[in-house]
């Protein structure tokens, strides 16, 4: 679908009225007062992403006519209301929608809208072969009458391509998508200006990456590890933002394998190497004025007769020895030598991870908040705030010595799980083994949040693109110059 902006309204077969709440306002149509009347009898009252829908003559040809809630007016409310026009249209056999907003909206709230319906119209329909013809998607443009959000649309509609990058990557299966044809998926980003660097199992041997390749050795799959560079400020910001994430497109839990029902899912336990490729795009599609590094550390866990097992001892780049109790802890595994890697390559001041890591978060905090662990609270305050203002949540775990001690190991320098509780936070004390002093690290536990079951207000069912509207807004608040 696209989206267009016009200062005026175009000819289209669909025509959207955006009302505030307990504000059913006048409408420049003939059958203003109809549509009126037959709001009221649907108790449709305006409330954000709540829609009437109906069928008007207006100088002599008939036009679908939606009338579209927008709540209180917020960003957010924005969002919804256009996520409900496409999540609505999408497949009801309207081809050209034109939505017009009250008087006095702002370009940016357009935008938003504007966003919020191409957010909800994505779908993946790569693999279907046969559909019938009320299930295929009709409407192909979407234009906001509005005459000053052409700049905002340029801005959000880039971090919208970044959100549909990490959605495409998070859907594929696991026999399509996985560490060296995910690299080749990111190949397109040099064209934004992104350097894309690549490191092979030869490369991370001679480095000492014996944690992620331990994972990595029982597939037939080789790793990699992918570097994605933005420099929006032409060298004066010396130091990134380094962004990291979990990358295993294909977790089997190995010689620890889990249970058969529900393994299909584990296509996307490579959520936050999809979200930080996604966070990319959206920063070099917009031209952010910021130093950004993406790493994403990419392998698929299986256990064949070469696979890593319990008991093994690992030594990882930093040196630190490793005991593997459970292969199926190994997200942590892979993101202790990207993390080290970062450090030694880039320096950075400020170190993010993200990972789909615990099942543990899940049970915590279900779909509704990814997980945040933070050696330093004005990184955690930052990071949840931008959470708040894209809806993308997150809630703040602790950690302190009694936890790191938990995965302390008697014959190594750590084991990689501890007990069976509190399993998300010895997780992240893991990581944080690896953080150099004076780093200031978050880790993201976002297990919960990639993949939905059902449709929310800005996604269908299947893969969120969670991370990449956080970390972009992140990026603009704090980081940018």
């Amino acid at each position: 679908m696209d989206i267009a902006i016009s200062s005026t309204r175009p000819a289209a077969d669909t025509l959207v009225f955006v009302v505030a709440k307990d504000g059913v306002a006048a409408l420049l149509l003939v059958a203003a007062k109809t549509l009126a009347a037959g709001a009221e009898a649907a108790r449709f009252s305006g409330e954000a992403g709540a829609t009437f829908e109906t069928f008007v003559e207006e100088d002599g040809v008939v036009l679908r006519v939606l009338l579209l809630g927008i709540g209180g007016g917020s960003v957010s409310d924005y969002e919804r209301a256009g996520g409900a026009v496409t999540a609505r249209l999408s497949t009801s056999g309207a081809t050209h929608v034109a939505v017009e907003l009250p008087a006095g909206t702002s370009g940016e709230l357009a935008a938003h809208l504007a966003q919020g319906a191409l957010l909800r119209a994505w779908r993946i329909d790569t693999y279907r072969t046969r559909q019938s013809e009320k299930a295929k998607p009709t409407l192909t443009t979407l234009t906001v009458v509005s005459a000053d959000a052409q700049a905002h649309w340029d801005r959000l509609s880039a971090v919208a391509a970044g959100v549909a990058l990490t959605r495409e990557l998070v859907s594929e299966p696991a026999n399509i998508l996985y560490p060296e044809s995910f690299v080749e998926r990111c190949q397109h980003l040099t064209e934004l200006g992104i350097k894309i660097r690549v490191l092979d199992e030869v490369e991370m041997a001679s480095l000492g990456m014996g944690a992620l390749l331990g994972v990595a050795q029982g597939s037939f799959r080789k790793p990699r590890l992918l570097a994605m560079e933005w420099d929006g400020t032409d060298g004066a910001q010396k130091k990134p933002l380094v962004l990291i994430g979990k990358g295993v497109t294909f977790d089997t839990g190995g010689i620890s394998i889990k249970p058969a029902a529900g393994m299909e899912d584990m296509k996307w336990d490579m959520g936050g190497a999809g979200a930080v490729a996604g966070t990319m795009k959206a920063l070099a599609g917009r031209k952010a004025k910021a130093h950004v590094v993406g790493i994403c550390g990419l392998v698929e866990n299986m256990p064949d007769g070469n696979a890593q097992r319990p008991g093994d001892i690992v030594t990882s780049m930093s040196g630190q020895t490793i005991e593997v109790l459970n292969t199926d802890a190994e997200g942590r595994l892979v993101l202790c030598d990207a993390v080290t890697w970062a450090q030694k390559t880039y320096a950075p001041d400020v170190m993010i991870d993200l990972a789909t890591l615990t099942g543990a978060m899940m049970v915590a905090l279900g779909d509704q908040h990814g997980g945040l662990f933070s050696n330093d609270d004005g990184l955690a305050d930052d990071l949840a705030a931008a959470g708040k203002a894209t809806g993308e949540l997150l809630w703040r775990f602790p950690m302190s010595d009694a936890y790191n001690k938990l995965i302390d190991s008697p014959i190594a320098d750590m084991k990689n799980i501890g007990p069976r509780l509190a399993g998300s936070i010895t997780a992240a004390q893991f990581i944080k083994r690896f953080v150099d002093e004076g780093v200031k690290w978050a880790h993201l536990d976002i297990a919960g949040m990639v993949w939905s079951d059902k449709p929310g207000a800005l996604h269908d069912k299947g893969a969120t693109g969670y991370g990449v509207r956080l970390l972009d807004t992140l990026v603009a608040e704090k980081f940018e110059k």
